[in-house]
């Protein structure tokens, strides 16, 4: 059995468990006991697994820092990202944008293009867009506003969601791995996102690779429900060749 392969194999039975000794993976994988330490060390040291006495676990999910921190964190790759992602726009579109750090960069990004129809639940989306001179419509969805993000959320911005259809949704995320798939620290976030999918032709996901191999509180959707993940790193290889083998496409931004 390949390396990744067995070691995706451990992550899955350490997950389900939510720990898992050494004895009890070197049995269901039949390999010895020195291969599962070696497995073990290298998927610890990569921060998929925490090492404990006997076996492993799964370590703690963090969540994410306010808004404006994470504005100032990878901002070189978030730009990037948000200019490859902007080049999949064309005009007269009709887009789900939903609100993100990384998303902000790529309205700005899109502002220029003519004709676009954005709906978003950010304030600062809305008014980049609405503030261009390119003919731009901008609709705010209603909701709950949470000052943090600038944002609106709750059931009334879901409901006010399946208003519209897009050609495409622009969705940023938490995390992302090869058995959960996209994930979100926000459990109203990933309500907005999950809704955003279901009224859109074409789900593309902006994602710097901070973000790959995460894990995060609240699952968004399954890799297969995703057409194009915009990053600016090659995935860990258990999530490009599931996402792959799932009928995505890869961009990489630089």
């Amino acid at each position: 059995m390949k390396v990744e392969k067995r070691q995706t194999q451990i992550i899955d039975m350490i997950r389900r468990n939510g720990k898992a000794s050494v004895e009890d993976l070197a049995a269901h994988l039949s390999i010895s006991r020195e291969t599962i330490r070696r497995d073990l060390t290298q998927l610890s040291e990569a921060g998929k697994i925490l090492k404990v006495h006997g076996g492993a676990r799964m370590p703690r999910v963090m969540g994410e820092g306010p808004f404006k921190q994470r504005l100032s964190e990878n901002v070189g790759a978030k730009i990037e990202i948000a200019k490859a992602a902007a080049s999949l726009v064309e005009p007269g579109e009709t887009l789900f944008v939903d609100t993100g750090s990384t998303t902000l960069y790529f309205a700005e990004a899109i502002a220029q293009i003519s004709g676009l129809t954005v709906v978003t639940n950010s304030t600062e989306i809305a008014r980049i867009m609405s503030s261009a001179k390119t003919n731009n419509r901008a609709f705010l969805l209603g909701g709950e506003f949470s000052a943090d993000n600038s944002q609106t959320v709750g059931t009334m911005a879901v409901t006010h969601i399946r208003s519209f259809r897009a050609h495409h949704a622009f969705l940023t995320i938490g995390a992302m791995d090869a058995r959960s798939g996209a994930m979100d620290y926000n459990i109203e976030e990933a309500q907005i996102a999950r809704a955003m999918i279901e009224q859109s032709e074409m789900i593309t996901v902006l994602a710097d690779s901070s973000k790959l191999g995460a894990l995060a509180s609240f699952e968004v959707c399954p890799l297969g429900a995703i057409d194009r993940l915009v990053t600016d790193q090659t995935p860990p290889a258990e999530i490009h060749d599931e996402f792959i083998a799932a009928g995505g496409k890869v961009i990489l931004s630089a």
